[in-house]
């Protein structure tokens, strides 16, 4: 039997994000996968909790920790060349899906289809939404990070994700941004 698919996935610790800007620290797909996922479990409670919502936490987690994982054969794509145009975008999705595929061949058929839910996630669903947005929020909360250790290579990039996330029209992302969004910026002695 192959076993080869949590392998391939240990290697996410191995690509990095952020390519075409200088860090100050280096953030591979692995860290930011779990940011992902802490951040999409607490906006999916944020919206069963205060906005009565009906999401199921578990697949937002699941969809989270997957959401990355054809990268460990494709790499990671810079956003500005991933949304080049439609066209670009429209391949991408293509090879992400056969590079998705490629991995879940990597798994014993009698529980392929168990991670297959989650590693091809239902695009239209709720959960799916929610951890889009937890993505775009790690992706901020990095810029954050990066601009308060005086990368100004980050600025920009930091001020159009905060455009994009005020104007999510998600009642659980703005709860976050009001809420959680501002303690990122404070230090470790202003957070105690």
């Amino acid at each position: 039997m192959n076993y080869d698919f949590f392998a391939y996935l240990n290697r996410m610790k191995h690509i990095k994000r952020w390519s075409l800007m200088r860090s100050n620290v280096e953030e591979n797909i692995m860290e930011h996968t779990e940011q992902v996922s802490v951040v999409a479990h607490a906006l999916a409670t944020i919206k069963n909790v205060y906005y009565n919502g009906n999401v199921d936490i578990l697949k937002v987690v699941l969809y989270s920790q997957y959401h990355e994982t054809s990268e460990v054969i494709t790499g990671d794509l810079p956003t500005p060349i991933k949304y080049f145009n439609k066209e670009i975008n429209i391949a991408y999705k293509d090879i992400e899906k056969g590079a998705s595929n490629k991995l879940l061949d990597t798994l014993p058929l009698e529980i392929r289809a168990e991670y297959e839910k989650y590693v091809l996630p239902d695009e239209d669903s709720e959960e799916y939404k929610i951890m889009k947005c937890a993505d775009k929020i790690s992706a901020y909360i990095k810029c954050v990070e990066e601009v308060k250790w005086g990368n100004s290579e980050f600025v920009k990039a930091k001020e159009t994700i905060f455009k994009d996330l005020q104007n999510c029209d998600r009642e659980e992302v703005k709860y976050f941004i009001k809420n959680v969004l501002p303690k990122y910026e404070l230090t470790l002695d202003e957070l105690e």
